[in-house]
């Protein structure tokens, strides 16, 4: 593929952070390090954070915006919590990283066990798709069997098998699969429809005895937020079980934000059994980079060095991350939680009014706090129903909260994540920039 050259948009009004994108540029591709972060979707200069604090950004330039974002979720206590600060500086002057156990993964691990009933281990790496990645390798040596099915319009990482009709980021660039994937780890995955059980059954019914796992997310989040239909995980588990599979919940996103116990705590227990596997990472990391994958203790056996499936990581456990991630989910009481109930439910209906108010055709979907604006009339229960939204009526509704101080995910595939630290002088700077946004999100370039 040919390279092309990378056009930077200069604004007037963040100037510190157009000359922070230029230079990126000549050395980052795209000028980011991830994609969605490029403003591509939206246009316009993406903007350099310099501080968080609480529920506030501050730019390059010194403007302050009210984050709607929170690092993609992490950040569900709010930026520089004094807890999970307090808890990082002790762990750091004892050290940054020892290559050995320590004592602050164990009592990580043993947080998330505690806190999700069908975990009985986990084990600590660096980020999410190192998660999921593992999860299917380790389902995958559990069961002797290759075939993945996931569903389109779920992202689990920039796994090679798990990158096809992906959302979030693939999706705001229209590429459902990506270069670089070779055909053999493409063609050991299958995709279905979200929701979609008869397809589910069908799939198995033809291929039952090939297929290694189900991967899913618990709700899905990278296509905006498309909870599961009614039924739909209890079918997931009762086909896995019939045909031998296991199933891996993805809760990178939804673990620990939905509920103390992400989003199992809301849906589950199930009369079907439990996922066989889950992936955390974001709210259990506190901003850090640590996430973990975990499950049954006869199918974590399998893991080198007691078992043959090999997995290892020179950072997994780092004591730092684990304490920021300790802090993080030892904050998160019963008080935040309905905190962030308060708020998202707040600002979403706000949203919802003023939208209403201009004629804008516009859903809003939940998992548990979580939630996005789909710009399109009728509920959404699969990757094609968000693709038909006006993502051009989002465009103009983001750069009109963005110039009033409030900061959205720059893509309308993506969730609205609100903190315990969002109080009322942020609410209220969110509730007064919304009616301008609809007008704009009404009117067309």
């Amino acid at each position: 593929m040919s390279s092309q050259p990378v056009t930077v948009q200069t604004t007037t009004d963040a100037p510190a952070s157009a000359a922070l994108l230029a230079r990126a540029s000549e050395v980052i591709p795209g000028g980011v390090n991830s994609p969605v972060r490029a403003f591509r979707a939206v246009g316009g200069t993406p903007r350099f954070m310099a501080s968080g604090a609480g529920p506030w950004l501050t730019d390059a330039d010194g403007k302050r915006y009210v984050d709607l974002i929170c690092s993609w979720g992490p950040m569900i206590l709010g930026h520089a919590h004094p807890d999970v600060l307090a808890a990082v500086t002790e762990a750091a002057a004892r050290g940054f990283s020892f290559g050995t156990p320590s004592e602050n993964e164990v009592r990580l691990a043993e947080e998330i066990v505690r806190r999700v009933e069908p975990v009985e281990q986990v084990r600590l790496v660096n980020s999410g798709t190192e998660a999921t990645m593992s999860a299917i390798r380790l389902a995958r040596g559990f069961t002797g069997r290759d075939v993945i099915v996931k569903f389109a319009g779920c992202y689990h990482g920039h796994v090679d098998a798990l990158l096809a009709s992906a959302g979030s980021g693939v999706a705001t660039f229209a590429l459902p699969d990506s270069a670089g994937v070779p055909r053999s780890s493409a063609g050991e995955t299958i995709v279905l429809p979200y929701n979609d059980v008869p397809a589910l059954e069908a799939a198995f019914a033809e291929r039952g005895p090939e297929i290694a796992a189900v991967i899913t997310e618990a709700a899905a989040g990278n296509m905006g937020v498309v909870p599961p239909a009614p039924g739909f995980t209890e079918a997931l588990l009762r086909v896995t079980k019939a045909h031998g599979a296991l199933l891996v919940s993805d809760e990178v996103m939804t673990g620990f934000r939905c509920s103390a116990s992400g989003f199992y705590g809301l849906e589950g227990p199930y009369a079907a059994g439990a996922p066989d596997l889950f992936t955390f990472g974001k709210v259990m990391g506190g901003g850090f980079p640590t996430a973990a994958f975990g499950g049954r203790a006869d199918v974590m056996a399998l893991l080198a060095p007691q078992g043959p499936v090999y997995q290892a990581g020179t950072l997994s456990g780092n004591p730092v991350a684990s304490a920021a991630g300790l802090a993080t989910l030892q904050g998160c009481t019963p008080a935040v939680y309905e905190r962030l109930d308060v708020v998202s439910r707040t600002i979403a209906d706000a949203v919802a009014a003023e939208l209403s108010a201009a004629s804008v055709p516009h859903t809003i979907q939940w998992a548990g706090s979580m939630f996005s604006v789909f710009f399109r009339d009728g509920a959404v229960a699969n990757y094609d129903d968000a693709k038909d939204q006006d993502t051009d009526a989002f465009r103009r509704f983001f750069h009109s909260m963005l110039s009033q101080g409030v900061h959205l995910p720059p893509s309308a595939f993506e969730s609205w994540f609100v903190s315990a630290s969002h109080d009322d002088e942020a609410v209220d700077h969110v509730l007064a920039a919304l009616p301008a946004a609809a007008r704009a999100a009404a009117t067309t370039d």
